[in-house]
């Protein structure tokens, strides 16, 4: 899988290639050092993941993120120092795949990128109960009016009932691999619901149709 580095700190940078690199299943495909110019590499690249720190110069890593996402250049792995609340959610719905905090092992970040390749989302374990508790509360966004919300939960009656299944798998914060078991179908067909699921609802990413799923009541 090809990965693109955003973070304006060269030493942040090279540790990070030099844990991908050690990976045979991972290719760092090029860096940069602002949010505007994580676009334009991720424009001419084409990378799988974009690795996206928060606070850089010009265009910040949740503009950044906002502009890849919107333009379906590359998932988004936010990878920051800060668990801020208004980092935190900016984030996620700037259509971030996942969170993770620098603090993260070698490991963890080798596994969310990973994940977050394969379609699935990863957020922090420090903020997830933050996460689920502040984003399924209306008033969250002082930017947001809950309009957003109401039009996507109109559309769920468009989706099918095996749809509402995977729906619910994915409120539950289930991966595409643990979706399929629990449904009995594979892997592939797990993916394709879930893409189907966030076109239908206007989501851009999983974290985003979960909180969806969490306030229609698709889940307990």
């Amino acid at each position: 899988m090809r990965v693109l580095l955003a973070d304006d700190h060269e030493p942040i940078r090279t540790a990070l290639r030099f844990v991908l690199d050690g990976a045979d299943d991972i290719e760092v495909v090029g860096e940069a050092a602002d949010g505007s110019v994580a676009v334009t590499n991720a424009r001419s690249l084409r990378p799988d993941v974009v690795l996206m720190d928060v606070r850089m110069p010009n265009v910040d890593g949740i503009g950044a993120t906002r502009e890849i996402v919107r333009d379906q250049l590359a998932d988004v792995l936010v990878l920051t120092t800060f668990d801020l609340d208004e980092y935190v959610f900016g984030a996620l719905r700037a259509g971030a795949a996942g969170f993770l905090l620098k603090t993260a092992e070698p490991a963890e970040i080798l596994a969310a990128v990973r994940r977050v390749a394969a379609g699935d989302g990863v957020v922090a374990p420090e903020v997830t109960r933050r996460v689920l508790a502040a984003l399924a509360s209306p008033g969250t966004d002082e930017h947001d009016d809950g309009s957003d919300q109401a039009r996507a939960a109109d559309r769920l009656t468009e989706l099918t009932a095996r749809e509402r299944d995977v729906l619910a798998a994915l409120g539950a914060g289930l991966s595409n691999q643990e979706i399929a078991a629990k449904l009995v179908i594979t892997e592939a067909t797990a993916k394709t619901h879930v893409s189907r699921i966030l076109t239908k609802l206007g989501c851009s990413s999983r974290v985003q149709a979960a909180i969806l799923a969490r306030e229609a009541g698709v889940i307990p």
